[in-house]
């Protein structure tokens, strides 16, 4: 779960679109996991009120190890938008199918939750 970005107006209605981040989250100077979306603003994680600062630090921990492969994923990602863009299919548009894919391909793999299939 995310909370409205730093700086905006009130969030929340139907209307809103889930922002995809843009670079892995990090632990911030006030101790806030945050991300920085897609959009370029910085977004603060929900975390359920039962995380503690140990169990954070762990989950931190593991993201940083994911890093680097996070860095090559979004390269091959960059270069296949790179080849699939052109005069019939804009960038933007390679992207948006690009991550529509991908979602479809894995969500099966990691349901929304325990009590899906």
């Amino acid at each position: 779960m995310t909370q409205p970005p730093e700086g905006s107006g009130p969030h929340g209605s139907a209307d809103d679109q889930p922002i995809t981040p843009h670079a892995a989250p990090i632990l911030d100077a006030d101790g806030q996991l945050t991300y920085v979306g897609d959009d370029g603003r910085r977004y603060v994680v929900g975390l359920p009120p039962e995380a503690d600062e140990e169990s954070v630090e762990r989950v931190m921990a593991t993201l940083r190890r994911g890093g680097t492969l996070f860095q090559q994923i979004e390269q091959l990602c960059h270069r296949w938008i790179g080849q699939v863009s052109g005069s019939e299919l804009e960038p933007r548009a390679a992207l948006v199918l690009l991550l529509t894919t991908l979602e479809t391909a894995l969500e099966d793999h990691y349901p929304e939750s325990a009590s899906d299939p």
